[in-house]
């Protein structure tokens, strides 16, 4: 059987959310292919993990015979949501723009499972899972754009996902999703669409190749 750890970070519900949408697309478009499979969900805005603290840092890099009390406690759940990462065969994100990087609650899942000598360093345990992110954004960061130089997620998430987890990374960006709620960008609805559109077309189409490459 195999495993899919899905994570939402979006803080708009449902359908309201493309980043969450697309994701939708993809999970059910893999479950087609995995109905025995594992689906292991992480909303971390219904249900934000806590921020990283001196305590659950510090634990990381104590012997568990050690620790404190606080510092077990406070590791317990890095534990968990490392465990899960480990454990996961490919993993999907739903990573929106937010202020021209990532959303506050996935920074801080970032930051509980990064673990230099465990899944990060020269031997990521994670090393080598197939991960796809939806990067949606409200407008356009593409090559040759205004605003091509205000993208701080796709080069964050390269830089920690792909190489610092070690993760083999694929991205699926959504663009323009504030054209219908903008009059200022009326005039982009068509291109909305039309990103929105090649979105749910490149999930399905990464999720059953994604499928059929890990049961090969």
């Amino acid at each position: 059987m195999v495993t899919l750890l899905h994570i939402d970070s979006s803080v708009l519900p449902g359908e309201a959310s493309s980043s969450r949408s697309v994701a939708a697309a993809f999970r059910e478009a893999w479950e087609e292919q995995h109905p025995e499979g594992t689906v292991i969900h992480r909303d971390l805005a219904a249900d934000p993990v806590p921020h990283i603290t001196a305590a659950a840092w510090s634990a990381g890099y104590t012997t568990p015979s050690e620790r404190t009390p606080e510092q077990s406690a406070a590791f317990a759940v890095r534990e968990e949501l490392i465990e899960e990462l480990e454990r996961a065969d490919a993993i999907l994100i739903g990573a929106p723009m937010h202020n021209f990087s990532v959303p506050s609650t996935f920074k801080t899942w970032l930051d509980n499972v990064l673990l230099l000598g465990r899944t990060a360093g020269e031997s990521p345990s994670a090393q080598g899972t197939p991960t796809v992110v939806v990067a949606s954004r409200g407008g356009s960061y593409a090559p040759g754009t205004p605003r091509e130089g205000f993208d701080f997620v796709q080069n964050y998430l390269e830089a920690v996902l792909g190489r610092t987890l070690g993760l083999d990374l694929d991205f699926i960006v959504p663009e323009l999703t504030m054209a219908p709620r903008n009059p200022a960008m009326s005039e982009l609805i068509p291109l909305y669409e039309a990103s929105r559109e090649r979105a749910f077309e490149d999930a399905i189409k990464k999720a059953k190749e994604l499928a059929e490459r890990l049961a090969a």
